[in-house]
């Protein structure tokens, strides 16, 4: 039986550790890749990750599609996701890597609505290019300084204050480049929306099933949905759910029968029909496409 996808946990370089650190991605490269752990095949985080490129020109892959970046590139990487390095460019940067408690500390004092869409790939690309005139980078290494700092006083308020404030930096440039504007009682719909489908979507892949659940029609939560992800609900759920049989194909030993049972499907055939007509692959094809990635 073939090994499955790593999934990568927080592994802190020193017990002292309050549920962050900085790593260079030089230090990521020159690790001994093993089949346990090689950062330049596809793996699955159980943390929170911004990668910061500061050097060089390359490609980054983030759930099955891979993302060109650059000099000043932050990504924003979500815990669950799959992720992949390519070592082949001159990259460099650095990994602030965070556990979710951390992060929630961080941002306590913001809005559901704020947290919610800061590592949303659905709202907003992972890619955010950061203008060379930006004091982005100054934040960056005032933080990495503090960071560095043993036994400081105070250290890990010090590093969530520094955190916070180089997302908001980052939140800022975001929302001048994007042309996106929501509306937060819109947002708090789809937020619902989302968490109602991450826990029911075994059981039903109708859209009318979760605007009962959230007491609108179903024509309301077309209309949240395109206003803000120029998609229809239904084109909403069919995208998680091919992301969560993605994310599970790639773990090898799962059989493609026995997925399409734990995603919902009574038949195995529908399964693949719908992924099918959704990617334009049959399940085995989607694995193998990535092999010759």
């Amino acid at each position: 039986m073939k090994k499955n996808i790593p999934n990568i946990n927080f592994k802190p370089a020193d017990d002292e550790n309050f549920g962050f650190e900085i790593v260079p991605i030089e230090k990521i490269a020159n690790r001994k890749q093993t089949d346990d752990h090689n950062s330049q095949k596809p793996h699955q985080l159980k943390f929170y990750n911004l990668l910061f490129f500061t050097k060089g020109e390359g490609r980054h892959f983030i759930d099955f599609k891979w993302y060109s970046v650059k000099e000043n590139t932050l990504v924003y990487l979500s815990k669950e996701q799959i992720n992949a390095f390519d070592f082949s460019t001159n990259l460099q940067g650095y990994c602030m890597v965070f556990t979710e408690v951390f992060f929630v500390s961080c941002f306590s004092n913001f809005t559901d609505n704020f947290v919610f869409r800061l590592f949303n790939p659905e709202l907003f690309s992972p890619i955010l290019q950061i203008p060379k005139e930006s004091d982005f980078l100054n934040y960056f290494n005032l933080l990495q300084k503090e960071f560095n700092k043993k036994q400081a006083f105070n250290q890990k308020e010090i590093t969530k204050a520094l955190l916070t404030i180089l997302i908001s930096k980052a939140e800022n440039i975001k929302q001048n480049q994007s042309k996106k504007h929501f509306d937060s009682s819109k947002l708090s719909l789809f937020q619902n929306f989302n968490s109602l489908l991450e826990n029911h979507y075994t059981q039903s892949r109708n859209a009318s099933f979760y605007a009962d659940k959230l007491a609108i029609t179903y024509k309301h939560l077309n209309t949240i949905c395109k206003e803000l992800m120029n998609k229809t609900a239904k084109n909403v759920i069919d995208d998680f759910i091919v992301l969560q049989a993605k994310r599970k194909l790639i773990n090898t030993s799962i059989k493609s029968t026995k997925l399409a049972y734990d995603l919902g499907f009574e038949d195995p055939t529908n399964f693949t029909k719908y992924f099918k007509k959704q990617t334009g692959l049959t399940p085995k094809s989607f694995v193998k496409s990535l092999k010759n990635e």
